[in-house]
């Protein structure tokens, strides 16, 4: 094995962090930018400070006065940049605007790493398309969160001895607004934190009047066209709030249980004719109005038709029915029905005609069909209504069991499945036309899989519970008159006074109304969100004639059906139009295990702290880097990371500022602006390093922008990452040295100058989407700043490259590593110089030739012993042999590098040892015993490590072979 391939196995000295330990001439102090002994020709430059122009607006700092990047100066960036109204849309340039509507977080929120991430991925987004020249809104605003926010005060006025039924509900109200006015800012400094750059002035609140406006006329005209009706059916219940819940705001967890298997008699039967049912919650037993069983189980077949008596009710009789639905498997296989108190019990008894009987009042505690056990509680009455069927012997056994049990988002408390009248919209008509605008093309779904559970929800939707029994919310514009049915007389209105006209018109000037009490479902304003806010249902509004619709949605998978699907449909049904062109949807945050977060596991990561701790760019760039769709697992060493990355780049700025001209110096900065890269002319004229890395620049703009217009945002922080670090700062900033520190041609170094600040420029302009505050931070240090970053035109897309001269420069790179490994190998003193042959074509060796000096800094070379020939020389023998690339290889005379006697001693020690070691492996992997009673990832083990120690002891003894052949062919 050559030294070249052996370098493989030496993955630290492959990788573009070694640049530091292998040249310690990296961002080092100024005293070590000066080459020693004989590389006197390399003298240092003298350096300006730009740091006085970077500071005189008391927003910026210059890298050449901080040592790092200031976490505490993003306040300052963010203030100044909202100051300046960049956040506002500019139509100066006549383009389609670029539009997103935030999702509006809970007003009672504080932010967590949901939110960073819709805040990241957006704001990403909207600094692209401001930097591509686009008018851009990107619209905030708040959701009144109508039972979280009515929780939060109740728990206040709870603590001060306060319910809000003594209060009224007017006066309720007024302490929730000043609750709101008070406390309600802090999710938003939170956002603003991040770096999002919202238009605030456009801010939106779903109680705003204007809001509030556009849902109540969203209400009635839905109204108007039928597709808004009252009924009793199933909902989610909440028992302690009392009201209907939506099914986003159930979560369901795995619990331990308890299944409870109970006799049912048969009616007539002798005692030994009755059905044992199984049941997780028999104190619904009181609601059954049938008992299934599968009508292919041969078990109970004899009993269809027949009357069960249902226990503890004083002999209430049920028809025993067989339906397909009922799983004979499960349980003992048979089934009570109880329709008042499941969801499938529920619709089983709708399709089959069966009534509906309710047990359980709203406070979850048992009514007067439960009899005796009425006004106990629903799980006191479970525990009772137990130990009487116990005493009566209708108790057969309870065995442990794992429940899904559904609990309330918000107050954890268990969700009662029950019958109730509400308000609903039939959705079936709203939805044939969402799934229409996807089957068009109308709406483009990122990541395209989702289209398939979009268009599942859609066709297989059910109507929409949109009341709830709360106090904080948008009212219900309905009014009753008083002494009528409610459900059959009842008048819908834009406002009170319109109501009272109508109902005077219909039932006579004496007519006295009142108004429903219930609220809409946050929800329902929430599906308005993207047009409501634009000015509908004014569509001559300013805005809504400018942005609407809006060009995309971002937000979590999470909510496709409860949020995204609803606004499509709503959008549709009022506007005429999909209300965005885009849907893009992003994964979960888990912690470094992949787990979802929570208090209860301990793993939740603050973002807040987060930021605290590794700043804002750094947690931007580490949740950017996700793809669309999947759930992205955050940890420390990822911060941490993207943490020494920002470093990174304040460090290249740092070098890049102090290696340009003095300020002052008019004549080299004339010639500095005056170099262009916009022509393969140009492009040729510049050195071999200089044209490699202003080619793979321009490669780079075109592959960062095709990327951030097909939202592959995580492709573009790769592929910035990469560039900066593995070509711009590991080695074009190394090569660069070989001009700065150059005593002859002033022009080669003004060459590398106007490189250095038109790849770090836009390197900044590329990144700042992702990294916004130290990238203006940075850009505002460097010299000739005439607007600021975040609205600086995006780099020119199609510029020149030249990929033989990128390949040529790949062959310069690929020997410099190879001569770097064998130093390694070696173990070369970091500072020594040592002398090469280099042996390639005569087309190869004269562009090689000409980069001496970028080969020597970046190898460690000698500068007066680097030969070039076109065959080995004559000590080749007495050389390490290094194979860079096809056609270039190199000859390292070996006594340049090492004692040969001092590491033949070493070697043949190491030898030694690592042969005893084998034997005891090979030992070990003969003994039966070991093999037979050792686990089997323990012999594994050792069988891999004796595989390891054999090829190293195979390649120690190759390593000196060859010593000993150099030192007999030396002497």
């Amino acid at each position: 094995m050559s030294l070249h391939q052996m370098a493989v196995s030496h993955p630290f000295l492959l990788s573009s962090r070694s640049a530091y330990t292998l040249n310690p001439l990296l961002f080092t102090k100024r005293s070590r930018f000066c080459f020693p002994l004989s590389h006197s020709r390399f003298t240092l430059i003298k350096r300006r400070s730009f740091a006085v122009a970077a500071s005189e607006n008391g927003v910026f700092t210059s890298p050449e006065l901080a040592k790092s990047f200031d976490f505490s100066s993003e306040e300052r960036i963010y203030n100044w940049w909202q100051s300046q109204g960049y956040f506002r849309p500019k139509f100066d340039q006549g383009s389609d605007p670029f539009v997103i509507s935030m999702p509006p977080p809970n007003v009672t929120g504080s932010l967590h790493m949901g939110h960073a991430m819709f805040v990241t991925l957006e704001d990403i987004m909207v600094r692209y398309h401001r930097m591509r020249g686009r008018p851009t809104l990107w619209l905030p605003g708040t959701d009144h969160a109508g039972i979280a926010t009515q929780l939060v005060v109740e728990r206040m006025l709870a603590s001060e001895g306060i319910k809000r039924e003594e209060l009224g509900r007017d006066e309720f109200a007024k302490r929730v607004w000043e609750w709101k006015e008070k406390y309600g800012g802090t999710i938003t400094n939170q956002i603003k934190g991040l770096g999002a750059s919202c238009d605030w002035t456009r801010e939106r609140f779903t109680l705003d009047e204007q809001l509030s406006r556009a849902v109540i006329e969203a209400f009635v005209r839905l109204h108007e066209k039928g597709l808004i009706y009252q009924g009793s059916y199933m909902v989610n219940w909440s028992p302690k709030l009392q009201t209907a819940v939506s099914d986003l705001e159930v979560e369901y967890s795995e619990e331990p249980g308890t299944l409870y298997y109970i006799k049912y008699r048969v009616a007539g039967g002798s005692r030994s004719d009755f059905l044992t049912i199984a049941t997780t919650r028999p104190e619904t037993l009181f609601g059954d109005v049938a008992i299934a069983v599968n009508p292919q189980d041969e078990r109970y077949s004899k009993y269809v038709g027949q009357m069960a008596i249902v226990p503890m009710t004083y002999g209430r009789h049920v028809p025993i029915i067989s339906d397909k639905y009922v799983d004979k498997d499960f349980g003992t296989g048979v089934l009570k029905i109880s329709p008042g108190h499941d969801h499938n019990d529920y619709l089983l008894a709708r399709k089959l005609g069966l009534p509906i009987l309710n047990v359980m009042n709203k406070d979850g505690t048992l009514n007067e069909v439960a009899g005796l056990y009425r006004g106990l509680d629903r799980f006191e009455a479970r525990k009772k209504l137990w130990s009487d069927l116990e005493e009566t012997d209708l108790a057969v056994k309870k065995e442990p069991h794992t429940l899904r049990v559904p609990r309330s988002q918000r107050g954890g408390e268990v969700i009662e499945p029950l019958v109730s009248k509400q308000w609903f919209v039939t959705m079936e008509p709203l939805a044939e036309k969402a799934l229409r605008a996807v089957e068009r093309g109308e709406l483009t779904i990122i990541p395209e899989r989702f289209e398939k559970i979009y268009n599942h929800w859609l066709s297989n939707i059910k109507d929409w519970c949109i009341s709830r029994q709360l106090w904080w919310g948008h009212r219900i514009p309905v009014w009753y008159i008083s002494g009528k049915d409610c459900e059959e007389e009842y008048i819908v209105a834009r406002s009170s006074e319109e109501a009272l006209r109508k109902a005077r018109d219909k039932y006579g000037r004496d007519v006295e109304i009142y108004q429903d009490s219930d609220v809409l479902d946050t929800w329902f304003s929430s599906a308005l969100w993207p047009f409501s806010t634009l000015g509908w249902p004014d569509v001559s509004a300013e805005d809504f004639k400018r942005f609407y619709p809006t060009t995309m949605l971002e937000t979590g998978h999470d909510i496709l059906f409860f949020w995204v699907a609803r606004m499509v449909m709503m959008g549709i049904e009022f506007t005429g139009a999909v209300p965005f062109s885009f849907v893009y949807l992003h994964g979960l945050i888990r912690d470094s295990q992949g787990r979802k977060m929570s208090k209860t596991l301990g793993n939740v990561i603050d973002p807040i702290d987060t930021i605290k701790e590794f700043g804002t760019d750094a947690l931007r760039f580490t949740l950017a880097l996700g793809t669309a769709g999947q759930d992205l697992n955050l940890s420390t060493e990822r911060l941490t990371a993207n943490k020494a990355f920002t470093n990174k780049l304040w460090n290249a700025g740092k070098f890049v500022l102090q290696n340009l001209p003095d300020r002052d110096d008019a004549s080299s900065w004339q010639t500095i602006q005056t170099c262009k890269f916009d022509t393969e002319e140009s492009l040729l004229s510049l050195p071999l390093p200089e044209c490699w890395v202003v080619s793979k620049l321009h490669m780079l703009i075109d592959a960062v922008t095709e990327s951030y217009n097909k939202f592959f945002f995580g492709d573009v922080g790769r592929e910035i990452y990469d560039f900066f670090w593995g070509d711009f700062a590991d080695w074009y900033i190394e090569a660069s040295k070989a001009r700065l520190y150059h005593s002859g041609d002033g022009s080669v170094t003004l060459v590398a100058q106007a490189v250095l600040l038109y790849v770090f420029e836009n390197i900044l302009k590329l990144l700042h989407p992702f990294m916004p505050f130290v990238s203006e931070e940075l850009w505002q240090a460097l010299p000739n700043r005439k607007e600021a970053l975040i609205i600086s035109p995006w780099p020119q897309t199609s510029l020149p490259r030249n990929t033989n001269l990128v390949k040529r420069f790949e062959n310069l790179q690929a020997l410099t590593r190879a001569i770097r490994n064998a130093r390694a190998e070696y173990s070369v003193e970091p500072a020594k110089r040592i002398s090469a042959s280099i042996i390639a074509s005569e087309e190869v060796i004269q562009y090689i030739s000409e980069e001496k000096e970028v080969l020597a800094l970046l190898s460690k070379l000698d500068l007066d012993n680097i030969h070039f020939t076109d065959s080995p020389p004559g000590d080749a023998k007495q050389s390490v042999h290094l194979v860079a690339s096809e056609g270039l290889e190199a000859y390292l005379p070996l006594a340049d590098m090492v004692d040969i006697s001092a590491e033949v001693q070493r070697l043949t020690k190491r030898l030694a040892k690592m042969e005893t070691e084998f034997e005891g492996l090979k030992a070990r992997l003969k003994s039966p015993k070991f093999i037979e009673k050792a686990p089997e990832d323990i012999v594994r083990g050792v069988q891999e490590k004796a595989a390891e120690t054999e090829e190293k002891i195979n390649l120690t003894k190759n390593r000196l072979d060859f010593l000993k052949s150099t030192a007999l062919v030396s002497q």
